[in-house]
């Protein structure tokens, strides 16, 4: 345990082999998704609102099931550090299913009534229209977007990061070509407009998980599916599951609803307003997308140490990791506000519009690099097995403190759009200073493997001196 020290280069190396891969895998996939509301903006200001609009709502989507995915991550990377194949199979299957289900809901109530969904998050008809053919044809998308995750978290977390990189390039490629061809009639086709962006995700989906499965399939050396592992939840593995991943599908549902009333705040503004917003969740995404590829690979590699025994290198790890993705997240912001202008044309902006654009970036600069701080130690709690702390803060800070300063600045104080939109993130900074405590306490981490279990009386002896030695030199 004394002797698990992680110098600069390996933990750079770290980076630049698994982290940086899946950092540029997931920027692609959020990028595929993006694709549509950038190439919208020839259309207008009022498509470019209707598909950000449309896009909160897969936002919602995604919070119901990503707790699902996070929770199968944790136990991925930790079986996949002590070696235990079927322990990975089964966390596989009772994830697949749950997300699965949680698809069939989501994409059922859109194909079905979308202007029901469309509803809740705006009053403006117009929007409302133009909306409801994109996000009804999007329905038929959802469950191949679960499908897509779970199976690129699995691939991750056992180290095989080229194959989700390869099939997200592939859809992209594809969605940015039926876009063109869909959006503005080209060879022949008919001039769909926002439908037909809707096909290119649906299409550029079906690309992606056959991809996945191809790559999935040919890979018998490392993990191998197998069926009746997967749904064999016996032996208390369902209650251990449940028991692990309930804090965290409680954590990303209750975010989904939180983040669902700022954006119903949001819907409630101007018509320009809405589509600045729009505009900047792109950006945002574009950041987050990066950032949380590299906040997925850390929670592989804290994941893989905890499981495997060696406490002492993932606590290090996790504290590498928290200082270097808020600092990538500032470089890139920074970059964003310098070339605010060229970014935001993108999208068809009118003049108001473009001035809000650039100020919510501004603001985004000092906010959003806390925010993917917060994020990177939350994750990697996640992957040392603890998920209860980062949960309620997170949800107790957001109910207590963003929400309720959003809903009152925009619906009943009618403040300007920039002073509303500067509310969004005033959890943030309150969320840093407990998540740094706990953090440097070690407390958050609690293997699910037989071989961390045994380490852990070693770890927590060691950190104890370490914290005695660290106030004797104070």
């Amino acid at each position: 345990m004394r002797n698990e020290k992680i110098n600069q280069g390996s933990f750079f190396r770290i980076v630049f082999t698994i982290a940086l891969p899946i950092a540029f895998q997931n920027f692609l996939s959020t990028t595929a998704s993006m694709v549509d509301t950038i190439m919208i903006g020839s259309q207008g200001e009022l498509s470019v609102a209707a598909v950000g609009i449309c896009s909160q709502i897969t936002s919602l989507f995604f919070s119901c099931y990503f707790g699902f995915a996070s929770g199968g991550l944790l136990f991925f990377s930790q079986y996949w550090g002590a070696r235990n194949e079927k322990g990975i199979n089964r966390a596989f299957g009772l994830s697949l299913t749950c997300m699965l289900a949680v698809s069939l809901l989501f994409g059922g109530t859109a194909i079905v009534n979308p202007e029901l969904i469309l509803g809740i998050y705006t009053d403006k008809k117009n929007i409302i229209t133009i909306g409801a053919p994109y996000i009804r044809i999007i329905g038929f998308a959802y469950p191949l977007q679960v499908l897509a995750m779970i199976i690129s978290f699995l691939m991750r977390s056992t180290e095989r990061v080229k194959p989700p990189l390869v099939s997200s390039i592939l859809a992209l490629f594809t969605n940015f070509i039926l876009n063109w061809i869909l959006i503005y009639g080209r060879f022949g086709m008919p001039q769909m407009g926002a439908a037909g962006a809707a096909v290119g995700t649906l299409v550029s989906g079906m690309v992606n998980v056959l991809a996945l499965f191809i790559f999935l399939l040919k890979d018998k050396k490392t993990v191998v599916l197998n069926i009746k592992d997967m749904f064999s939840w016996q032996d208390g593995f369902l209650k251990e599951y449940t028991g692990k991943c309930f804090p965290i599908i409680f954590n990303e549902l209750f975010y989904g609803i939180g983040q669902m009333l700022i954006n119903i705040v949001i819907g409630h503004q101007s018509e320009s307003a809405i589509a600045a917003m729009a505009a900047f969740r792109v950006l945002e995404g574009f950041v987050f997308a990066f950032f949380g590829g590299l906040a997925d690979a850390s929670t592989v590699v804290v994941g893989k140490e905890v499981g495997s025994g060696r406490l002492m290198s993932g606590y290090q790890y996790v504290k590498k990791f928290a200082i270097l993705c808020p600092a990538i997240t500032f470089c890139i912001c920074f970059t964003g506000l310098l070339l605010n202008r060229p970014m935001l044309s993108l999208f068809g902006l009118g003049a108001e519009a473009m001035f809000y654009g650039k100020y919510m970036i501004l603001i985004y600069l000092a906010a959003g690099t806390i925010r993917t701080c917060n994020y990177i130690m939350n994750c990697c709690y996640r992957a040392g097995g603890e998920a209860v702390f980062g949960t309620m803060l997170e949800i107790i800070c957001l109910f207590t403190v963003s929400v309720p300063a959003t809903w009152i600045a925009g619906m009943i104080l009618h403040l300007p759009f920039l002073a509303v939109f500067s509310f969004l993130y005033t959890d943030e900074l309150i969320r840093l200073v407990f998540e740094l405590w706990y953090t440097r306490s070690g407390k958050w981490i609690k293997p699910v493997t037989d071989l961390g279990r045994a380490a852990l009386p070693e770890f927590q002896t060691e950190l104890g001196m370490r914290r005695k030695r660290q106030r004797q030199i104070g």
